[in-house]
């Protein structure tokens, strides 16, 4: 058991090493132009604290990144959801990973996958699965803090306040992430925010 606490400890420094600098690049190099542009309008919209209209840009951001490009490929997104959905993430891993085997430069497929191995008890693919994503869209709020809780979960709490401040960084609005970001403050350095 101890040993495979260390190797998850170690797959999770190494997914953190990957995914926190990529989040400070720009992401467009990989995104047909078109899509990328209008990411990037939204994101801008989305980091503004004064804008009261992020809502809708959060969702026209979750809207983009569930499409594949492929109708097939959104099927398999959309049944994987419903296992999710449905309490059956195994199933959920076989509908994703025949997703990710046919759409590896599709990030929320990636992504989703994660949270499916998370839910099963597989951490390491799901550590896995989350440097994938954040490598495709390095923007990817919802995958750093999965990647914040996972973290915190095997006690490398550093680490996890890291992640939840990066993704926080990405989208100043997530009141769940303050208070972890605030929570995991207090517990690694014994001062309130």
């Amino acid at each position: 058991m101890v040993a495979k606490l260390k190797h998850i400890v170690a797959a999770g420094l190494a997914v953190l090493a990957l995914a926190l600098p990529l989040a400070a690049q720009d992401p467009a190099a990989q995104l047909s132009g078109g899509r990328a542009a209008q990411l990037d309008a939204l994101f801008a919209e989305l980091t503004d604290p004064e804008n009261r209209t992020w809502r809708r840009s959060e969702a026209d951001i979750r809207r983009l990144w569930s499409q594949s490009g492929s109708a097939a490929m959104d099927l398999l997104y959309k049944r994987g959801e419903a296992a999710l959905d449905a309490d059956d993430p195994a199933l959920a891993v076989e509908h994703l990973t025949a997703l990710t085997d046919h759409a590896p430069d599709f990030a929320e497929g990636w992504h989703l996958r994660a949270v499916a191995y998370y839910k099963t008890g597989e951490i390491g693919p799901a550590l896995a699965d989350l440097a994938r994503a954040l490598a495709l869209e390095p923007r990817h709020w919802t995958a750093l803090s999965g990647l914040g809780t996972i973290l915190e979960d095997v006690g490398m709490n550093e680490s996890a306040l890291a992640a939840f401040s990066a993704s926080l960084a990405l989208h100043p609005h997530q009141d769940d992430v303050k208070d972890e970001i605030a929570r995991l403050t207090r517990e690694v350095t014994g001062v309130s925010l």
